[in-house]
């Protein structure tokens, strides 16, 4: 919020020097319109954000997660800039969030609206594999459908299909419960 506030007074510190600049001497006034145009222009994109991204191209993920730690309070940032936000917190955080607070985010992400197909295929990818770890096959399944159809580049294709054999091959939710009633797998004593 500081940053916003401190952004906010600066703008207003360019457009004031910018009208000074254009009724004294108007060629500086058109060089200072740039600066002034840059300074507004970083309403719009958040700066943090846009270094997580860099950082995310090159492929330093821990520097990515540091940029998008920095983003307190994402609900000021226009709302695809939001959805942007959390779905990056959530897919660069999964080991440490873990699924039970990942998956609030990657469906607010969702709710929120991504932009590009490819970014909503790949969300429901990483909410698929939330949901297929805690048991939910069947909504794991007709999440990987809905990915599949949105990945219209065929990027993913791969990962997909991997893991749809994989929660094919995966045991039912009763199996599971059945497997945790009866204490697991039962370990065979040590040999002396």
């Amino acid at each position: 919020m500081k940053g916003f506030i401190l952004r906010i007074i600066i703008a207003l510190t360019a457009l004031g020097f910018n009208v000074y600049l254009f009724s004294t001497a108007w060629g500086w006034g058109i060089s200072m319109l740039f600066v002034s145009a840059f300074i507004i222009l970083s309403f719009f994109r958040n700066p943090s954000m846009i270094l997580a991204l860099n950082q995310m191209r090159v492929g330093n993920h821990e520097k990515a997660y540091k940029y998008i730690s920095r983003i307190k309070s994402p609900e000021f940032l226009p709302r695809k800039q939001h959805a942007y936000v959390i779905f990056l917190q959530a897919i660069m955080g999964a080991q440490t969030l873990g699924p039970a607070q990942s998956e609030p985010k990657l469906r607010k992400a969702l709710a929120l609206g991504l932009r590009t197909p490819e970014d909503n295929a790949m969300a429901r990818m990483h909410l698929a594999g939330v949901c297929a770890q805690s048991g939910r096959r069947k909504e794991a399944m007709s999440l990987l459908s809905e990915a599949k159809k949105l990945d219209k580049s065929g990027m993913m294709k791969d990962q997909i299909k991997t893991m749809q054999q994989q929660l094919q091959a995966a045991p039912s939710k009763n199996q599971m419960r059945m497997a945790q009633m009866m204490g697991g797998r039962k370990k065979t004593p040590k040999m002396r």
